[in-house]
């Protein structure tokens, strides 16, 4: 069964050929902080070739914290954000939990950037953390 999705007034819409993320992380970068309205985002990632998008979208190009040229995608008419692609991983996409049809499908892993989260950010200890962008080796 496809995972599938799109924005708050439906106009941009996607359906996910992949059983599951590849892997799902919650991110305190500064970046998704503006994405989240002050949260960490909760995202997930797929092969690009998995991904068919319908409907208009706006991208949105800025440099990330990790140095990565990013393209944030997000809906023109309700601004939702949907979508993040990294240029050194264009076989890859981001997409917004929040976003989905079934948000319980893209349960995080981990926490990324806790070093930029602010203090009162609530974690939860059960996942592996990380103060950038990668976890420590095990």
């Amino acid at each position: 069964m496809p995972i599938t999705g799109g924005c708050r007034c439906g106009q941009l819409r996607y359906e996910i050929t992949a059983e599951a993320p590849m892997a799902a992380r919650i991110c305190w970068c500064r970046d998704c902080q503006y994405l989240g309205a002050g949260t960490g985002t909760a995202n997930a990632v797929f092969a690009r070739e998995a991904v068919k998008i319908s409907g208009e979208r706006k991208i949105f190009t800025s440099q990330a914290n990790s140095g990565s040229t990013m393209h944030r995608s997000f809906c023109p008419n309700c601004g939702t954000p949907v979508f993040s692609e990294a240029e050194p991983r264009p076989q890859q996409i981001i997409v917004r939990v929040g976003s989905f049809d079934d948000p319980n499908l893209g349960q995080p892993g981990a926490v990324i950037w806790t070093d930029s989260a602010p203090r009162w950010a609530c974690f939860d200890p059960a996942l592996p953390r990380a103060e950038g962008q990668n976890l420590p080796a095990k």
